[in-house]
């Protein structure tokens, strides 16, 4: 029994190579929340995405042991200017810790990500971090979280028909 399982599992694998399908190429969108770990309120939260394209090899430069060029790329030509900033509250106010806020970004970004799905986007992965300077007299920190989704790419049809 487990080798019949086996070999279907194999054909299901190998079904697309055998059949001529191409495997699926995929496109990837991020999505940033920033959220501010800052008492009394005083830092900035958002919701940050974009749907500029950028190569990143216009701006990479290799290193390798006979060439340690520095990379000179301009930091305005790097930096977007077209994108969605959309504003979250932060989870501290002057009081502490402000759990409507957090049920507020929470919405607002089950809004964001249930409009994205709609889009056709699938979300794969979920990064998040937190910066922060420690100790007792910390005034600095963010949440970061990275949302990375993926959908399959359409493919484009070609203009050239036959007459």
């Amino acid at each position: 029994m487990k080798q019949v399982l086996m070999f279907i599992l194999l054909a299901l694998v190998l079904a697309p190579a055998a059949t001529g399908q191409e495997t699926p190429q995929y496109e990837v969108k991020i999505v940033t929340t920033i959220e501010s770990i800052i008492p009394s309120g005083v830092g900035r939260s958002r919701l940050i995405s974009t749907d500029a394209e950028v190569d990143y090899k216009e701006f990479t430069t290799r290193q390798t042991a006979e060439n340690g060029d520095r990379n000179k790329s301009d930091r305005d030509e790097i930096r977007i200017k077209d994108y969605d900033e959309t504003k979250l509250l932060n989870f501290f106010n002057v009081a502490g810790i402000r759990f409507q806020n957090i049920a507020s970004n929470d919405a607002l970004l089950t809004s964001k990500i249930n409009d994205m799905m709609n889009q056709g986007w699938e979300l794969a992965f979920v990064n998040t971090g937190v910066e922060s300077y420690g100790g007792a007299d910390d005034t600095n920190g963010i949440f970061i979280t990275r949302y990375i989704f993926k959908r399959q790419k359409v493919e484009e049809a070609n203009d050239s028909t036959p007459e």
